[in-house]
């Protein structure tokens, strides 16, 4: 394979919101690029929307071979993310059940109540306030952990070990390995409480679950460990940071905070717009291995490559999106691929969708005038991490309404 020269492949700017401008760059000139690697491999970089959505729906770009292919990383003997069919197939049945839309609208009046009850207690305190550690942070974790079924007092453990899987760089391997093993142990006893003494939560369902066809009677218990372990990991770490991200972003643009809190008929339209706007990620996600020759983009991709879909720069591809560097609350189509395509779609997005709606929406109405209450340069983002985000967002208001 010809290679380009060197580029930031993983090269989204770790400490902000920004989309490095290479990426646009590079797609106007082909996207689908050829490059290098940090070990030196060649790889193909994906930064067209048309093409992105190919990868990440054809089967013959596979996950469970690029997973294979991940020397020295953090591995679970199972993970959804890293499967093909049929094994993701199977597996996904189960899970999807619990994430219908209509499970999850269910969920509504319990979101709202545990957003209600933090945003009282943040207007009670006064301002300034912590959006992170006020909001961003227990609301997601509240939401997750009442879906699972995890009691409060286990919540703050299992955040901890959350961390310590998406911010590798800052632990030890030993650390990030006992993590996953107090997880796997936590969730293994709370499984077998489940299937003997069954709740209403989605632990409990999946521990019960029978295959529709009668097959394979149901996930074992290291399937349920491993699917369990992905869904809350993803279900919180991710939402948590989204929460700020996109509060951030808003406070961030002149006037645009103010203009949504004036029109909240625009804000599952916003969301969209914001979602496909800002980057959830600091890299380029899950590698694919393509398992025969395949065209893409105009270009061969050969049996064995190594292909890197970057969502975030598909998002802003000029030939899907009208002023694609812009961010356009009112946008009236947007297939964004902020939660993936195809098998891998995420299976929270119902879920993490209802949550930004609650809690941006709680926000705008309760703090029309919200601001931040630090300059940008002072806030510190977290480095080494899969996902964006900023440890603490200090915001500040002059008046409520309800």
């Amino acid at each position: 394979m010809t290679t380009t020269p060197p580029l930031p492949v993983a090269g989204f700017s770790r400490e902000r919101l920004e989309l490095d401008p290479a990426y646009g760059r590079i797609r106007r000139g082909s996207p689908v690029a050829p490059v290098r690697l940090p070990d030196g491999t060649g790889a193909w970089l994906v930064t067209g929307w048309e093409e992105a959505r190919q990868v990440l729906s054809d089967p013959v770009f596979s996950r469970a071979r690029a997973a294979g292919r991940s020397p020295g990383a953090p591995r679970r003997e199972i993970f959804i993310a890293d499967m093909d069919p049929p094994e993701h197939t199977r597996m996904r049945r189960h899970a999807a059940r619990a994430f219908t839309h209509r499970r999850v609208q269910e969920l509504r009046p319990r979101v709202e109540e545990a957003a209600g009850r933090l945003l009282d207690a943040m207007e009670h305190d006064g301002a300034p306030a912590d959006l992170v550690e006020r909001l961003a942070l227990p609301l997601p974790v509240t939401v997750i952990c009442e879906l699972f079924g995890v009691p409060p007092g286990d919540r703050t453990r299992f955040q901890r070990w959350s961390e310590a899987f998406l911010t590798i760089s800052a632990y030890s391997p030993a650390e990030v390995r006992d993590a996953h093993e107090a997880l796997d142990a936590y969730l293994g006893d709370l499984i077998e409480r489940r299937r003997a003494d069954p709740g209403d939560d989605l632990l409990s369902a999946l521990a019960h679950a029978d295959d529709e066809d009668g097959e394979d009677g149901g996930l074992g218990p290291g399937e349920l460990v491993g699917l369990g372990a992905g869904l809350l990991v993803a279900g919180y770490e991710t939402t948590a940071s989204q929460i700020t991200n996109l509060t951030y972003t808003l406070l961030s643009l002149d006037g645009e905070w103010a203009r949504l809190a004036d029109r909240p008929e625009l804000l599952s339209t916003a969301i969209e717009e914001l979602l496909r706007f800002v980057p959830p990620g600091s890299d380029t996600g899950m590698p694919r291995v393509a398992t025969v020759d395949v065209e893409l983009g105009g270009v061969l991709v050969r049996s064995g490559d190594t292909v890197l879909v970057a969502r975030p720069a598909a998002n802003r591809d000029e030939r899907v999106f009208p002023f694609p560097e812009s961010l356009v609350l009112d946008r009236p189509d947007n297939p964004h691929l902020a939660f993936g395509h195809g098998i891998h779609h995420c299976l929270g997005a119902h879920l993490a969708r209802l949550e930004l709606q609650v809690s941006l929406g709680g926000l705008l109405g309760r703090f029309p005038r919200l601001r931040l209450a630090a300059p940008e340069s002072a806030l510190q983002w977290k480095a080494g991490s899969s996902v964006r985000g900023l440890y603490q967002l200090p915001v500040t208001w002059t008046d409520t309404r309800r």
